[in-house]
């Protein structure tokens, strides 16, 4: 009797011990949770509204090369970066190494130039696996590391800094897009300015669509 209340002991603690893994419900039909189970993790499938899985609280957008190169293309991986910053650690994860990288529907360089852009300029740490058991691999290895903080579904939201508010705003105007937005901005440091700026003085940012700004404004 003494034996098999220990045993059941040992049963729970183990179970306890096994590295979590939160997977996106659309990763379903990914091979890569049925790798991560064979590995001794425990998977719990939730929806997601930011990446595909969360691991110690590491947000990680997965992508296979030709969803990446869809992605560039259309422009959704953009706006899937800054929703992964809002997370207090993150990365990209691109599956496929075995095929050939600068194969398909992207420019050679065109991908190269996003690659550089992500680590340089948005400062995301990114990962290559061969296929979905290496990504299993990567992801399990994560899991067993050791973290002080619960796993949080939640990303903490990153408030944006003033001049990323004025941008925000500047951008709201028709035809004005971020290039615009920080040009006005570097020039007249402030809406009040920009506002009040003479059309002679904005036509040099604006070209042709300063009257209409300016009316809009008024």
């Amino acid at each position: 009797m003494f034996h098999n209340i220990f045993s059941k002991k040992k049963e729970k603690t183990e179970k306890e011990s096994k590295p979590e893994i939160i997977i996106d419900n659309r990763e379903k039909n990914s091979l890569v949770p049925a790798e991560l189970s064979a590995l001794g993790c425990e998977i719990k499938f939730q929806h997601l509204n930011i990446a595909d899985y969360i691991v110690n609280n590491i947000a990680i957008e997965r992508k296979t090369l030709s969803d990446l190169k869809s992605s560039i293309i259309n422009k959704r991986i953009f706006s899937q970066i800054q929703e992964l910053k809002q997370y207090p650690s993150y990365l990209l994860l691109f599956e496929g190494l075995s095929e050939n990288l600068y194969e398909g529907i992207i420019h050679e360089n065109a991908l190269r130039g996003f690659l550089l852009s992500t680590v340089l300029n948005n400062k995301i740490p990114l990962i290559f696996t061969k296929n979905e058991k290496d990504t299993a691999l990567y992801l399990s290895l994560l899991a067993k590391k050791k973290s002080d903080r619960e796993i949080s579904i939640r990303p903490s939201k990153i408030s944006p800094s003033k001049e990323e508010q004025l941008q925000f705003i500047l951008e709201g105007f028709p035809h004005i897009g971020p290039v615009k937005a920080k040009a006005l901005l570097k020039k007249f440091c402030s809406l009040k300015n920009i506002i009040n700026a003479p059309e002679s003085e904005l036509q040099a940012i604006l070209g042709k669509i300063t009257s209409e700004f300016k009316k809009l404004v008024e």
